[in-house]
């Protein structure tokens, strides 16, 4: 069973998609509500996938990515964010995100790309 972590600066998002995750089989070991924190937890977890924010005080989602990805190349990571602008999925993607999930989503798309990115 894949360990996932959480990154979203709100609380009900983080909640939303923990509740996807577990009916959908899948461990939530943490969660975060900025990229300071989501690095933190990241070094401390080492989960199997990471489901990231994009817009969030701090540092934003593209930032912790590109931290993250620093300590661990094979990190893989989801971002999700209602901003569905073309720069800033390829911008996520440049940073080493492995899907991008636009909000407001479907737990199907939410379980499809989980699957995709770690079975």
């Amino acid at each position: 069973m894949a360990r996932i972590m959480v990154v979203d600066d709100a609380a009900f998002m983080r909640m939303m998609l923990k509740d996807i995750l577990t009916k959908g089989g899948y461990e939530v070991v943490g969660e975060a509500e900025n990229g300071l924190k989501a690095i933190e937890k990241y070094k401390e977890l080492t989960p199997d996938l990471v489901l990231m924010d994009i817009t969030m005080p701090e540092l934003d989602g593209i930032g912790a990515v590109r931290q993250i990805k620093g300590i661990d190349p094979a990190a893989k990571i989801i971002m999700c964010s209602a901003m569905g602008q073309q720069a800033m999925v390829l911008e996520s993607i440049q940073a080493g995100a492995k899907d991008f999930i636009v909000k407001p989503f479907q737990a199907d798309r939410i379980i499809e790309a989980v699957k995709k990115s770690v079975g």
